[in-house]
């Protein structure tokens, strides 16, 4: 199995008081949760999900290839 790395950047905005996650690796990326560990769990839903949507990853067998 290939194997792809992807970069996000998660930043604390400390007005909103939440944490923002953005990629220039997943097209259209960008989302927020109030803790890092659910800002994970978004991520792991979302990034297949974008992937899949800009064409750069088959949807069959998603959950197995991230």
């Amino acid at each position: 199995m290939d194997s792809a790395t992807y970069h996000v950047q998660a930043d604390w905005d400390a007005e909103a008081a939440v944490w923002v996650a953005t990629s220039e690796d997943v097209p259209g990326l960008a989302t927020e949760a109030d803790t890092i560990e659910r800002l994970t769990d978004r991520l792991r839903v979302i990034i297949p999900e974008l992937l899949v949507a800009n064409g750069l990853l088959s949807g069959e067998g998603t959950s197995e290839q991230l």
